[in-house]
């Protein structure tokens, strides 16, 4: 499997784990992203693959976009961006017909959230707290949060998170079914790897089936989802809210949209 410098990927007992590795909080970079796409098509190809974990480094998940590189689109429309990007990473999450787990090792936020909510099954520290993060810096929803979120744990809650961009406990995120299952911090790498091997055990080829179906039942419209979150989150750039909370996060401060 390729590695980058920031993107960690090994595979044992048919589990093929990949581990956020950045040192800004694991958040993800554009490199980053191309990394775990080329991995998810080696693993679509690769019998050996029954499986696969994703998981962060350290004690966190991820906090989403590395906004010091949004800051930087200068020449590119958002939409532009997460197509390249997060958009086909979403899609190739669900539509890979091999189980996809996320091992929630701390803080989840933003476009991270998408991610791990685009995985089938999620293990979460019993420490990890959920952000939906976006309208905190003046931006709307990406990577699919719009329509897994509600689904999950329902639309009023998701508003009241969203509004207020308060994070989800993870004792809540598991009352809620935001979450499979919780794990103590210093043993959530290891209950993930045992569960995830469990499941690599199994009936892979109509676990994917299935997976197909939930897709077709609860995801047919998640490639036009994705393009309008996109299409959407151009018009908040363009905003002073977004200006706003972008220069807030830079300096470290709590934004003002007064």
């Amino acid at each position: 499997m390729l590695d980058s410098e920031n993107v960690q990927s090994g595979l044992k007992s048919g589990v093929l784990t990949i581990t956020l590795n950045h040192p800004k909080a694991n958040a993800f970079t554009e490199q980053m992203i191309f990394s775990i796409q080329k991995i998810f098509i080696d693993a679509a190809h690769d019998a050996q693959v029954r499986c696969v974990l994703l998981t962060g480094s350290g004690n966190i998940f991820s906090a989403g976009h590395d906004l010091s590189e949004v800051f930087q689109l200068r020449n590119e429309s958002f939409r532009g961006h997460l197509a390249r990007t997060f958009n086909p990473l979403i899609l190739q999450i669900r539509s890979l017909e091999k189980p996809v787990m996320a091992a929630i090792n701390g803080s989840v936020a933003g476009a991270a959230l998408g991610v791990a909510l685009a995985c089938d099954l999620r293990i979460a520290s019993e420490e990890a707290q959920f952000l939906v993060g976006f309208l905190g810096v003046g931006l709307s929803f990406d990577s699919g949060v719009s329509l897994f979120l509600p689904k999950l744990i329902g639309l009023g809650r998701a508003t009241e998170h969203a509004f207020t961009n308060t994070p989800i406990s993870a004792q809540q995120a598991l009352e809620w079914g935001l979450v499979n299952r919780l794990a103590p911090a210093d043993s959530i790498n290891l209950q993930a790897e045992d569960w995830a091997a469990e499941i690599a055990r199994g009936p892979v080829r109509t676990m994917g089936l299935a997976k197909r179906v939930f897709n077709k039942a609860h995801f047919a419209n998640l490639e036009r989802v994705l393009d309008y979150e996109a299409r959407i989150q151009d018009i908040a750039r363009c905003g002073e809210e977004f200006n706003q909370g972008l220069q807030a996060f830079m300096e470290k401060r709590e934004p003002n949209f007064l």
